[in-house]
């Protein structure tokens, strides 16, 4: 069975650490990353790890993790609150999928606090900072050993 687990980030993550630090930190997309390969080899997970701007992109990974990977973590980002098209993907998804938020989406705004995406997401990770992608990892790999017996 596979141990491939896409990690899939939204708009503006690529800005992590730079943008809203007292919101979401000083680690970098690129330190998010780091971390998560350093735990996804403790783990014997393979891990494909993308962020995108673009909607179409971020659908088009979720496509192709359907013939490739055995689970998905994904944070959203924005498209977390307007994407039926993401969510769509998702439900063709047959895999595990974590939705993961640095921030608690919960205490911000109100419009943050509906997410498409939870209507297919396995858990929710959320308000645990950057740690949450690693929680997500842990449970992933948890999920994908229950699978394979």
């Amino acid at each position: 069975m596979s141990r491939l687990v896409y990690v899939l980030n939204g708009p503006n993550l690529n800005l992590l650490g730079k943008r809203q630090p007292h919101i979401y930190g000083h680690e970098t997309l690129a330190d998010v990353e780091a971390q998560c390969r350093v735990l996804a080899g403790e783990l014997n997970l393979e891990l494909r790890f993308h962020q995108s701007n673009r909607e179409y992109e971020i659908i088009d990974w979720i496509h192709e993790a359907r013939a490739h990977a055995a689970g998905l973590a994904i944070n959203p980002a924005a498209f977390t609150h307007t994407s039926v098209a993401i969510l769509d993907a998702l439900n063709a998804f047959e895999g595990p999928v974590l939705e993961v938020h640095i921030s608690n989406v919960h205490k911000r705004e109100a419009f943050r606090h509906h997410s498409y995406v939870s209507l297919r997401a396995d858990g929710v990770i959320a308000g645990f900072g950057t740690q949450g992608y690693g929680l997500a990892l842990r449970r992933l790999a948890a999920l994908i050993d229950q699978a394979a017996g």
